[in-house]
């Protein structure tokens, strides 16, 4: 009985697959199929938490953001803002897409870095029957030299400062960063090339920020 029970267990162990051959296998269509499938839904998870104020987008501003690059040099935000109502009727909300591109950092020790230059475009929109994507019928044609009050391209450049948190002491966030943004839009820089008596100081603005590095 010993030795029927030695034979069957010897079958089975010869039978199995060798592990190592398994593992050696080329990858089906359908397990990179799912490789894929599992990459691209890892990317949409935020890597970014940005609040910002002014900068053309309202008084404040709260959004995500993504990294990336061969050196993480790249950054993608969106934001949601508001604009108090002011002498206006209500408050308004703000939409805001924005590239940046950092092209070094600079470490100075002790867990702090320094990124003296961040730059990029933005792409703002705001919300409310004042503003308009093309111009309405009840204007002539051609009344409005610029095509949409609704849409706004801004540039900019600044600088950041960032604090690494160390492992021991990180719950959620992995870094900090302080930062200052100069920044005009597309409807400033076309006043100031077409009205000589406006100067660069009237067109640029200060925006001040923080951000939550998670991942």
């Amino acid at each position: 009985m010993n030795m029927r029970l030695f034979i069957f267990s010897l079958l089975l162990l010869l039978a199995a697959p060798d592990r190592a051959q398994t593992d050696s296998l080329p990858e089906s269509k359908y397990q990179r199929r799912i490789s894929r499938y599992h990459s691209v839904w890892h990317s949409l998870i935020p890597t970014q938490f940005i609040i910002q104020n002014a900068g053309n987008m309202g008084l404040v501003s709260l959004g995500i953001g993504w990294d990336y690059g061969r050196h993480e040099q790249w950054e993608t935000h969106w934001m949601v803002g508001r604009i108090p109502k002011y002498e206006s009727s209500r408050g308004k909300m703000t939409m805001t897409i924005k590239e940046t591109f950092v092209p070094w950092r600079c470490n100075l020790g002790k867990d702090w870095a320094l990124e003296p230059l961040a730059t990029g475009l933005y792409l703002n929109a705001v919300f409310g029957h004042e503003f308009w994507k093309s111009q309405p019928n009840r204007y002539p044609d051609s009344y409005y030299e610029f095509m949409s009050t609704k849409f706004r391209l801004n540039v900019f450049f600044g600088e950041r400062m960032t604090k690494q948190i160390p492992n021991s002491r990180r719950k959620f966030v992995k870094s900090v960063s302080a930062f200052y943004e100069i920044s005009t839009c597309d409807l400033y820089l076309r006043a100031m090339f077409q009205d000589h008596d406006v100067r660069l100081s009237d067109i640029v603005g200060l925006s001040l920020g923080l951000k939550l590095q998670v991942m």
